[in-house]
């Protein structure tokens, strides 16, 4: 059962149901919009709409659980619901956070959930404590340890947080040594992002042609950095990053657990923002993805050059994008993608600093191997009657200033 309150209710009821239907084996059976007061006080409804809500889940007898669609509600208050309906009850938090727990593949997705699991414990630690002491009559030592239950478990907890923190960071040395890895190898990266389901793993099947890439209509399904090559009109290689999804309201603390995975953006050299322009939200989670970007502390020219990619446009009559430099497409149907590899080498080249240029060249000299060297040669034609060549390469400007100084003579086609 999904309870709301009224603002935007239909909309956010809307979400709140998918996120629901995400999870394996778990239907929502009914829904209600009820006005909330303040999720830290210990009932978040007035008592009117409290009583009315408790008599309709005692009137469903399959009801197993209900999900709160407010950010958090605390330990005290969860107990406090819990034991007035019988059944379990979820907040936002909670629910995403089992969505995460349920898509995780990797080693790093996996330990951080456990990160963000950590708060959850300590507040039902908390909780759990308070039951006892009242129980008991006050708190109790753990025998010759000095210690009370609360502080061992407080400082388990502060143990477990330290180890997946240490493990966290190893991974993301390692994953600083690949960068490292790539950035010597000069491909290009391109970060693709966007509010959940709104469709960027399809876009990135369609601009690579990866046919083992399998997106799938649910919240949440990328947790995972993964890393797909492409190539550009030019024929130039690069490299687009999935990240995972935002969503409106996603509590801090999980945001928090994958800066890890989303620190990664920072290195990116171009980041690529996709809209479901169908939704009737767009614009909010226009707003959402731009303000997590903002709080990552991207890079000022990584703000300034994004791609915002409207998509789904194959669902809505005669779409023109509003936005100015938006480029409406669909990833489905491969509406739009040439016009927007073609925007999106023009930022590469930009933000990388190189040039598309063809050189000629005498194959009896050295030009050749230094191009193959100090830039990316992507096609040579061969004058056989003069010996020379015309050689179309991907050029930095420093290199480019390099080999003018060692050979002066060459001549240079613009593109």
């Amino acid at each position: 059962m999904v309870v709301l309150d009224d603002l935007k209710a239909e909309l956010q009821i809307a979400e709140a149901v998918a996120l629901v239907d995400t999870l394996p084996n778990w239907t929502v059976l009914d829904r209600i919009i009820i006005p909330t007061k303040n999720p830290d006080k210990k009932l978040v409804f007035g008592k009117g709409n409290f009583q009315a809500l408790t008599e309709k889940i005692k009137k469903l007898p399959h009801v197993t659980a209900v999900f709160l669609n407010v950010e958090r509600i605390s330990s005290l208050t969860k107990k406090e619901l819990e034991d007035a309906w019988g059944v379990k009850v979820f907040d936002r938090y909670t629910v995403v956070l089992h969505i995460f727990r349920c898509n995780a593949r990797t080693k790093e997705a996996k330990l951080q959930i456990a990160l963000a699991e950590i708060p959850l414990l300590r507040s039902n630690l908390k909780n759990e404590v308070s039951q006892l002491d009242q129980q008991r009559g006050g708190s109790r030592y753990i025998m010759g340890s000095g210690e009370t239950f609360l502080e061992t478990q407080n400082r388990i907890l502060k143990e477990k947080e330290l180890k997946i923190r240490n493990a966290l960071e190893k991974l993301r040395r390692k994953r600083s040594l690949l960068r490292t890895q790539r950035r010597k190898r000069e491909f290009p990266i391109i970060s693709v992002m966007g509010y959940t389901n709104c469709g960027k793993t399809t876009l990135i099947k369609a601009l690579t042609g990866e046919a083992g890439l399998q997106p799938r209509d649910q919240l949440f399904a990328t947790l995972d950095i993964t890393a797909h090559a492409g190539y550009l009109p030019s024929h130039m290689a690069v490299i687009y990053v999935d990240t995972i999804g935002f969503l409106t309201d996603l509590p801090h603390n999980l945001v928090e657990s994958f800066s890890a995975t989303l620190e990664e953006v920072a290195y990116s050299d171009l980041i690529v923002h996709v809209r479901d322009i169908t939704h009737p939200e767009t614009i909010l989670q226009k707003a959402t993805v731009l303000s997590v970007l903002k709080n990552l502390n991207l890079p000022g020219r990584l703000l300034d050059s994004m791609v915002e990619v409207h998509n789904k446009v194959d669902l809505i009559e005669r779409y023109k994008p509003t936005e100015e430099n938006a480029l409406a497409i669909s990833a489905l149907h491969g509406h739009g993608l040439e016009e927007l590899k073609e925007e999106i080498e023009k930022k590469i080249l930009t933000a990388t600093g190189k040039k598309i240029l063809t050189l000629h060249v005498n194959l009896e000299g050295p030009q050749l191997s230094w191009l193959y060297k100090e830039a990316t040669v992507q096609e040579v034609d061969v004058i056989p009657e003069d010996g020379t060549a015309k050689v179309k390469v991907i050029i930095s400007n420093s290199a480019f200033g390099k080999y003018k100084n060692l050979f002066p003579n060459s001549k240079t086609f613009m593109p």
